[in-house]
């Protein structure tokens, strides 16, 4: 058994018997946290804490790894609700077309973007995809990311499809982390079927989610539900097929146009729906008045300099707002979560409580991680960070290029 006792903790940071499973409006503000705190965990189980001048001390300190975390905070390890992380390749050569003029939009329609990143999968092995991925995944964990999600859709095809959803599953094996998969085959039209766009959501209905299903390679379903992507008509027809398949919609939505997705998704049960760099007034409504969590992405914002979501806005009409990375070779290339904080405070004015809130609890709920992960409680064995010294919790955001993760406990 594995014993530890982190001490003399500056902040023990959501920590708490009853905090609720999402967090909405004034809530999102409102951080937990005991100081000058004790926690005491066996094999990453929590049995206690509490302030230090209140700890009952110990009675054998045998095979117990004492941890003196003076100036240091503690808390949930981030969750990284929407990514991208099996790839094969970088697209660097995007970003300079993207510094010379063109935007994601052009580079997509001249064969760029998804398109790009599909032909170079179909060119790796399965083990090749995987080497990749695992490395990059213990980067992600070492950043502080302590649960993730991953998409396909780099496949667009049945047989790169499943390629990527088995490299995925393999991860969840071997990578020592929480891994949500999503089936993301309506992330593009392939060239094939340009002229014939049912065709290929025929194969996404008929030839890939069966296999899906009854080899149970995902968790959810995701449509890129976007203007020259896929239609809300094209997304609700993929989401009824996937739901045969038990697979929950969490799906890509405003991010360059408003197409009336948002509602439609949360009629259609969605978990969360991502992006919303662009939003309407129904779609607020729809999402003050659901569970479905709102999962911004700033990352990308910054990146590809297109506007950011409206976190303030969505938090003032109660909406559940996560925080997520969008790591990917194209938009995105960052698995980095205090850069997602620094922006989020920077660039969409969160207060850093509700940036935290937003990558940890809310995050959680965004993967039906709630009875795992977010928070710190008795008889959880939640992912939990120990920070460096630092001088509050507003400097993790404050201080946008420090390395501020000391360790994770996984």
């Amino acid at each position: 058994m594995r014993k530890q006792f982190i001490k003399n903790i500056k902040g023990l940071v959501q920590v708490g018997e009853n905090l609720p499973d999402q967090l909405r409006g004034a809530q999102m503000n409102q951080l937990p946290v005991i100081e000058n705190a004790y926690l005491a965990l066996e094999d990453n189980e929590v049995i206690a804490y509490g302030p230090m001048d209140e700890w009952p001390g110990i009675t054998d300190w045998r095979d117990v790894e004492v941890i003196d975390a003076t100036n240091c905070f503690v808390l949930p390890a981030f969750i990284d609700s929407h990514t991208h992380t099996v790839f094969a390749a970088s697209r660097e050569e995007e970003f300079v077309d993207r510094i010379n003029g063109l935007t994601y939009e052009e580079i997509a329609a001249k064969g760029g973007g998804i398109l790009n990143s599909a032909q170079k999968l179909q060119l790796q092995s399965e083990d090749e995809l995987f080497t990749a991925a695992l490395s990059r995944v213990q980067k992600i964990k070492a950043a502080g990311t302590g649960a993730l999600e991953i998409k396909s859709g780099y496949g667009l095809s049945t047989e790169g499809e499943l390629k990527m959803l088995r490299v995925i599953q393999r991860l969840k094996q071997h990578a020592g982390i929480s891994i949500k998969a999503t089936f993301l085959g309506a992330h593009a039209i392939p060239s094939q079927f340009k002229e014939n766009r049912q065709g290929y959501i025929d194969s996404i209905i008929h030839d890939m989610l069966p296999i899906i299903g009854k080899e149970k390679l995902a968790d959810y379903i995701d449509v890129f539900c976007e203007r020259n992507y896929f239609s809300t008509a094209e997304m609700e027809q993929i989401l009824d097929a996937g739901a045969k398949h038990g697979l929950k919609p969490k799906v890509h939505v405003n991010q360059f146009s408003v197409l009336g997705g948002v509602p439609a998704a949360i009629a259609k049960g969605a978990i969360s729906v991502d992006h919303l760099e662009e939003i309407a007034a129904n779609d607020l409504d729809a999402l003050a008045n659901s569970n479905c969590v709102a999962t911004l992405l700033p990352g990308c914002s910054h990146f590809l300099s297109i506007p950011y979501g409206a976190a303030n806005e969505l938090i003032a009409v109660g909406a559940v707002v996560a925080l997520a990375s969008d790591f990917n070779p194209g938009s995105s290339p960052s698995y980095d979560l205090l850069n997602v904080l620094s922006l989020a405070c920077i660039k969409m004015k969160m207060k850093p409580e509700a940036a935290i809130n937003a990558l940890t609890i809310n995050a959680a709920a965004a993967l039906e991680l709630q009875e795992t992960h977010g928070k710190i409680a008795l008889g959880r064995k939640s992912p939990i960070l120990l920070t460096h010294e630092i001088p509050s919790l507003a400097y993790l955001a404050y201080a946008y290029t420090e390395k501020h993760i000391q360790r994770i406990f996984i």
